[in-house]
């Protein structure tokens, strides 16, 4: 009987990847004094009845590094674009030109840039909490395997290796946070 007894240890790896996966798009939305078309992403416009991404709206291009710019296929959606952006909180003022809708990306002061390092923190904590809920939940099927006639050494096997699972993404969270707020220090 305890020869069936298995943990999947890929399922939980999958699990805490999509943590990290979440933590970088998460960084993605973060202003860093650069522009990035991904800065938009989070941004819903109004059109049609109903609320749609801002990329089914126009086309999203980064010309130079501190612009953005939206052209706006339907003449008709500009005002609506240009209110969801200005709502969006980025910080950003869009200059309309025609039906193309420019963002240009202001430099950041030293207070707003400590204000998003604190972010990303919180960010990072947010994924390290999923990472390890990941962990319990490994450790509560290896405590119910145990219960189903796991033996003790196959346990312990299983508990260092969910544990080790649980340092690398750990460590590599760690990683994905240090860079991104060294990039929003960049002055």
């Amino acid at each position: 009987m305890a020869e069936d007894i298995d943990i999947d240890i890929t399922a939980l790896q999958k699990r805490m990847d999509g943590a990290l996966t979440s933590l970088r798009q998460e960084f993605l939305s973060l202003r860093t004094g650069r522009a990035s078309a991904s800065m938009l992403d989070p941004i819903m416009v109004e059109a049609y009845g109903s609320s749609m991404p801002i990329n089914q709206c126009g086309t999203v291009n980064v010309p130079e590094p501190r612009m953005i710019t939206v052209n706006v296929w339907d003449k008709g959606m500009i005002g609506a674009v240009e209110k969801a952006l200005r709502n969006s909180g980025l910080g950003i003022n869009p200059v309309v030109d025609g039906p193309i809708i420019r963002l240009p990306i202001p430099e950041l002061n030293e207070e707003r840039r400590r204000e998003l390092a604190k972010l990303a923190g919180q960010y990072a904590e947010h994924a390290r909490v999923a990472v390890r809920n990941v962990r319990r939940d490994g450790m509560d099927q290896i405590k119910k395997a145990k219960g189903d006639g796991m033996s003790e050494d196959d346990s312990k096997i299983w508990s260092d290796e969910i544990q080790e699972l649980t340092d690398t993404a750990i460590k590599n969270i760690d990683k994905a946070l240090e860079s991104k707020q060294e990039e929003i220090m960049q002055v």
